[in-house]
């Protein structure tokens, strides 16, 4: 199954959730999703996303510099974020339990097929 379509509907939670414990930069952040099974994430679909939920209030950011290389912009989740992460986890929650049901319901109480009368 392609997944990349599911991942759209979820990428705002997925990144609140890999920045809820600890900040981190666009590049660390992919790697933290990746790392927890999302392997086809894009580095451009989480930028896009950290610079959307920054906009959106939910993230702060601020910059380090680095030694080695172009200075850092790191993210870390805020109160609003916090808030905007755990109505999403409810939602994610509600709907995955749903989309459970119709998956795992017995064949006596399956979905009509369509034109049939009931």
């Amino acid at each position: 199954m392609d997944t990349t379509q599911l991942l759209k509907g979820v990428l705002d939670l997925a990144v609140l959730a890999a920045v809820q414990h600890e900040d981190g930069y666009g590049y660390d952040i992919v790697r933290r999703l990746r790392a927890a099974g999302l392997e086809e994430v894009g580095d451009a679909s989480v930028y896009g996303t950290l610079r959307r939920l920054y906009g959106a209030g939910a993230l702060s950011s601020y910059v380090v510099p680095s030694d080695g290389g172009p200075h850092r912009k790191y993210y870390g989740i805020n109160a609003e974020g916090r808030t905007m992460l755990a109505a999403q986890r409810a939602d994610f929650a509600a709907f995955s339990a749903t989309m459970a049901g119709l998956l795992d319901a017995p064949p006596e109480t399956a979905l009509p097929k369509i034109g049939a009368t009931r």
